[in-house]
């Protein structure tokens, strides 16, 4: 009898799901996704959300239907009402990196709590603010550089990257300690840990319902758990130590002008939230950049030539005053964050029970909907940026150009509004000075035998885009 009704109930659920009943039977899409999340479940595990996202539209149009109430929107007006103030609040799946044993974090708060969090961040990422954290950058860049002219043979840059970042983040938001440049290896795991973290958090935040339940789940709760648990020794190491006499990102994390002092808990939350989406972002798009370019060695030539007539006698390629200057390698940046955004599919938006249907770009959105933004599609959708959408091709960001169409609305590689990437400008200047000193040091080419073609296909979606390796030689250069 149980298993009758159990299938009746089941059944009588999908038909409606299915149905012209439905609040989303507008919105068309794959009939399995209307009527079960599995899908969406399976390529959040795989990694291969951005790339179902951006197939689902290539075939269905701007608006998707990926889930029972959920949609996928690549209509650069619509996506823009929603990221922006009035908009969507963030949905349910920004709880998926949350325990029950850590505070809420910038990341997975809403409304009142989240402005006062956003206003401690906005203080650590003025432009008085990033010109404090400069040395620490220029000192690490310099030191990526170094241990790469130690290196024989052929090397993969992705590592590289991945421990740059990671060693300049972690002196930023807890005074350091890492030193994997110097060690030439991630001998604690950090960066495994934080990839673990991002998969167990990626594929919960398909099924947030489940987040409550994650102590009847031992390994992605005992992941989630275990990564929070680093972050707090981390800041009480932090303390220990002492001030370091410089405005860190500790200092406005923790001990900042906020009337309310932080906890210790808070405040290491926060700060694996520095480690986490400045660190692998980075070293995301600056190994992408450097693949872009190695597979077009015009644009590549283009980049050094640009570094040498902005750089000569000597100049130091960390002088940051030169840096706006460099107009073509910035160009690359953006090309770059549009192909292979950081952030490939995002996380989703919610039309709260509360607020009743709401309206963007003239489309209907129900109450209870969630809705993703995704960048990958939206940023090669070819309404916005054609011809060519899928290639890289620089010139399009540069003064004057003359493509067909270039709609800087639609490009959301830090996202849009009031949740927007508070680090972006931070980011900017970061990648600016690495890639200058790198470019300008190093002549760089694919390793013999590396199968540069198939490298894209080594990326994967775990909320935050994860590589493969990317093997190199460098070559001095005089």
């Amino acid at each position: 009898a149980y298993v009758v009704f159990l299938a009746s109930l089941s059944l009588s659920i999908a038909l409606y799901r299915l149905s012209p009943f439905h609040p989303l039977a507008e919105y068309p899409g794959p009939a399995p996704n209307k009527v079960t999340k599995i899908w969406g479940l399976w390529n959040a595990w795989g990694g291969h959300q951005y790339l179902y996202h951006k197939r689902l539209h290539d075939i269905y149009g701007p608006y998707v239907r990926t889930g029972p109430n959920e949609i996928s929107v690549i209509d650069a007006a619509a996506v823009s009402q929603i990221l922006n103030f009035g908009g969507l609040d963030k949905g349910r799946s920004y709880e998926s990196g949350r325990h029950s044993s850590t505070p809420p974090t910038i990341l997975s708060v809403t409304g009142d709590a989240y402005a006062a969090k956003r206003r401690v961040w906005n203080r650590a990422m003025t432009s008085a603010a990033i010109r404090e954290y400069e040395p620490l950058i220029v000192k690490r860049a310099n030191q990526l550089v170094s241990r790469l002219a130690d290196q024989t043979g052929t090397l993969d840059l992705v590592g590289w990257f991945d421990l740059f970042a990671l060693d300049l983040m972690g002196d930023l938001a807890f005074g350091g300690g890492f030193e994997m440049l110097r060690a030439g290896e991630d001998a604690d795991g950090v960066g495994s840990r934080i990839h673990s973290f991002m998969k167990a958090s990626a594929v919960t935040g398909h099924i947030p319902w489940i987040i409550s339940t994650l102590h009847l789940f031992p390994l992605v709760g005992r992941t989630i758990e275990e990564f929070n648990q680093f972050g707090q020794g981390l800041a009480i190491q932090r303390v220990k130590n002492g001030a370091t006499g410089t405005k860190d990102l500790w200092y406005h994390l923790a001990t900042g002008l906020e009337k309310v002092q932080p906890t210790l808990e808070s405040s290491a939350a926060d700060g694996i939230v520095a480690i986490v989406a400045a660190s692998d972002t980075t070293a995301s798009v600056l190994s992408s950049l450097v693949w872009f370019l190695l597979s077009n060695p015009e644009y590549y030539s283009r980049v050094q030539s640009e570094l040498d007539s902005v750089f000569v006698d000597g100049d130091d390629p960390c002088d940051v005053n030169k840096h706006q200057e460099l107009i073509f390698l910035t160009a690359c940046i953006n090309e770059t964050l549009r192909l292979h955004p950081p952030v490939p599919s995002n996380g989703t938006r919610q039309v709260q029970p509360s607020q009743g249907s709401r309206t963007f770009a003239g489309r209907i959105f129900p109450e209870g909907t969630s809705v993703f933004a995704p960048p990958y599609a939206l940023h090669r959708n070819p309404e916005y940026f054609f011809p060519y959408p899928d290639q890289f091709v620089p010139d399009r960001w540069l003064p004057g150009s003359k493509f067909d169409r270039h709609d800087t609305s639609a490009f959301i590689a830090f996202s849009l509004g009031p949740a927007s990437c508070v680090g972006q400008k931070f980011a900017r200047r970061e990648m600016l000075i690495v890639l200058s000193v790198l470019f300008k040091s190093f002549h760089l080419n694919f390793a013999d035998g590396f199968n540069s073609a198939e490298w894209p296909t080594h990326i994967h979606d775990f909320f935050i885009a994860t590589r493969g390796s990317l093997r190199v030689t460098l070559m001095r250069r005089k």
